[in-house]
């Protein structure tokens, strides 16, 4: 398959589209079993497909910014020019004569908003809500949402028509998407159902902002719930490290691959491992039957289901884990992720460790000299304190001379999602340089978080307190110990330092 690559196409840099922006997203359906089963006529295939939608973006004003294998991202300052420019590419890749094993088939997603542009890129949650939309779809079928619709509908081509698709939930997250399809006169217009949260059951909460980052772990841990052999897969890290959102973000990723759907099961609020059983049956709406242990009855209930288990915050009900065990031994098509600040202990479990986020590499004690926004923002953990900061502060941008700040904000508290959240808040009334100063009394300094969170998430010393909390005396007792470290230990030296028996 091609490489990733940013293919520019002759653009005045002052004629690249800006401000309010329309953005084409293409992809190929299938390309992946097209290029190992049909390596020599793909080659082909993609020669011509990649001229079609050059032609046919260009022709109507648009910036191709980037290619990655088979996939197009362009930008058009309107949105009936990318509306023509999508038309125009179909009409090009159905009259196409692609011989065996074609056709090729290209599914097109548009969506109208802002992004902030940096050097040969765009940067922004709107894009990622681009491809969930153009992923929702199937080869030859053109996707819109609300936005461009309003623009175009009193403007459409000759031959070309919308049609309500209804409000759907992209497998993002965010809030549900009124979803249209264009039809174009002599193309196809009848198509499989989208693949949306709402194609199969499932109970995953929406959320109040974007999924930002971690494109690796999503990828490897759907990988691994992918295989067969992987039965139970448990999410490790500690408080506050994103565990609950990439299991919500990989469970919408998968939504389609189980019949029976995906089930976010909420075990925070118990502590007692014999309610575990019971929250699991009210989350699948299943009722004991009469005298039957309840085992019993969630075992028949999930027997013949390919379902899709979230159990989230195991750590503190750990001892249900024999009773996990005998869910999955009764029912074989069930998977389990669960989240943990520790392993379940079950035979066979998969255990995933949740890094923290990426963040800029620092020079000596302070960020990278001569870094600026465009460049530091590549970094996952800089992009979520922007994406928060300015959802408190919606004029929060990060300059070349803040971003460097920023940059070290993010990187001395370790990439830590929670805390980097909790940071970002504070912009309200500190900037970057400010709150950086004050870094120093972390725990003290990074409360107030939303009160709609629980309240161990609303504060560091919180999140660090649920922790210890959960520990017997014997483990406090080794942690107060191993405070006397720091820069790391070896298991010779704890053993000196910290047996006190």
């Amino acid at each position: 398959m091609p490489a990733i690559e940013n293919v520019e196409w002759n653009i005045p840099e002052g004629s690249r589209p800006t401000g309010t922006i329309t953005f084409l997203f293409t992809d190929v359906e299938g390309s992946t079993q097209l290029w190992e089963h049909h390596a020599a006529w793909m080659e082909q295939a993609h020669r011509r497909h990649e001229a079609i939608l050059r032609e046919a973006i260009a022709a109507h004003g648009g910036w191709a910014y980037k290619q990655i294998g088979d996939s197009f991202q362009a930008a058009f300052q309107t949105a009936s020019a990318a509306l023509a420019a999508a038309v125009a590419a179909q009409q090009s890749l159905a009259a196409e004569g692609w011989g065996e094993p074609g056709p090729l088939k290209v599914r097109m997603g548009l969506y109208t908003g802002t992004a902030e542009q940096r050097a040969h890129d765009y940067f922004g949650p709107l894009l990622n809500r681009v491809h969930r939309l153009m992923s929702a779809g199937h080869g030859g079928q053109i996707l819109l949402t609300a936005p461009p619709y309003e623009l175009v509908r009193d403007h459409l081509p000759s031959g070309v028509a919308l049609r309500d698709l209804g409000e759907r939930r992209l497998k993002d997250l965010i809030r549900p998407e009124q979803v249209y399809q264009v039809v174009v006169e002599g193309l196809a217009a009848d198509f499989l159902p989208l693949r949306t949260l709402d194609a199969r059951p499932n109970n995953l909460p929406p959320q109040p902002n974007a999924f930002i980052g971690r494109e690796d772990q999503i990828a490897a841990v759907t990988t691994l719930l992918r295989r067969p052999q992987v039965r139970l897969l448990t999410l490790i890290g500690p408080g506050g490290t994103g565990k609950t959102r990439l299991a919500l973000q990989v469970a919408a990723e998968l939504v389609d691959k189980f019949a029976q759907g995906v089930w976010f099961v909420n075990l925070a609020p118990i502590r007692d491992p014999e309610l575990v059983l019971a929250t699991i049956a009210a989350t699948l709406g299943v009722k004991e039957q009469g005298d039957a242990p309840l085992l019993e009855t969630l075992q028949a209930a999930l027997r013949d289901k390919q379902l899709l288990l979230i159990l989230d915050n195991c750590e503190q009900v750990l001892g249900a884990a024999a009773q996990v065990a005998a869910l999955l031994e009764a029912a074989e098509r069930l998977r389990v992720l669960a989240t943990s600040r520790a392993p379940l202990g079950i035979y066979g479990e998969y255990e995933f460790s949740v890094p923290p986020m990426a963040v800029p590499p620092l020079a000596g004690s302070r960020a990278p000299n001569g870094a600026g926004a465009a460049a530091l923002s590549q970094y996952e953990a800089v992009r979520l304190f922007i994406e928060r900061a300015r959802a408190i502060k919606p004029d929060f941008a990060v300059t070349n001379e803040s971003a460097p700040a920023v940059a070290e904000i993010c990187a001395r508290l370790d990439g830590l999602p929670l805390a980097i959240e909790l940071a970002a808040a504070r912009v309200r009334l500190l900037p970057p340089a400010a709150l950086l100063t004050r870094l120093g009394a972390r725990l003290a300094l990074l409360t107030g978080g939303p009160r709609s969170r629980p309240a161990r998430q609303q504060t560091l010393r919180a999140t660090i307190e649920w922790s210890y909390n959960l520990l017997t005396a014997g483990e406090q007792q080794l942690f107060r110990r191993l405070a006397v470290f720091q820069g790391g230990r070896t298991l010779t030296a704890i053993d000196v330092i910290c047996n006190g028996d």
